[in-house]
């Protein structure tokens, strides 16, 4: 279970934080992430940097933006560099996104500001 979780919106209409701060500055523990989102993040630990078509055609992920974007909202630190052109499987493919780990891994820069804040 994520340390982490999406939160209702209470009655009254106020506006809540999307995840609930259960840590404080003694307990900095990244949250657990399952399925494709562990996945994508092993993969990218595994063979940094790797291609958005790596991660779909090869392993089967084909919403992999969408688990990226994913990891990044729980505050893992991952950077996409846009490659102008690639070849992949001998065509030419333009503008792909190659996902790598910042560091620190987690939090991401400005990741618990953020999430303190809001």
């Amino acid at each position: 279970m994520d340390n982490f979780a999406p939160m209702k919106k209470p009655e009254g209409g106020q506006s809540q934080p999307a995840f609930d701060t259960a840590f404080n500055g003694r307990n900095l523990t990244p949250p657990v992430v399952n399925g494709q989102c562990a996945q994508v993040l092993n993969l990218i630990r595994q063979h940094q940097p790797i291609l958005s078509f790596v991660l779909t055609a090869d392993h089967a992920i084909p919403e992999a933006a969408a688990r990226i974007h994913d990891l990044r909202e729980k505050g893992f630190n991952i950077i996409t560099t846009i490659l102008p052109e690639v070849e992949f499987r001998g065509v030419i493919r333009r503008g792909a996104a190659m996902y790598s780990m910042g560091s620190p891994e987690w939090p991401r820069p400005g990741f618990l500001e953020e999430v303190i804040h809001d």
